[in-house]
């Protein structure tokens, strides 16, 4: 079968494209996915261990299976925020108590 895969964040900036045609055997799943991403794409190879797998909007694990025409995503792992360091930290205490 056939799927569309959307590519989120690092790994769309990876592959250079927002989507990813991909080849899957009818009883694919999950896990299948991730071998076959790692095989045909091997510049997203280091980062598919930490790719949480969405398939209709929901996350799905290893075990789940892939049905074509379903929409799969691939969501890399996100970070970032406010890092409290002692120049900052005062302020954000301060912002979060009048909160």
């Amino acid at each position: 079968m056939q799927v569309t895969i959307r590519l989120f964040a690092l790994a769309k900036q990876i592959v250079g494209r927002s989507e990813l045609p991909l080849q899957l055997p009818e009883s694919a799943t999950v896990a299948d996915l991730r071998q076959e991403l790692a095989r045909a794409y091997p510049e997203l190879a280091p980062l598919i261990p930490n790719l949480m797998v969405a398939i209709e909007s929901e996350y799905a694990d290893d075990p789940r299976a892939i049905q074509e025409g379903e929409e799969v995503a691939l969501i890399p792992p996100v970070s970032g925020g406010v890092g409290l360091n002692p120049r900052n930290s005062q302020a954000v205490t301060s912002s979060l108590q009048t909160v």
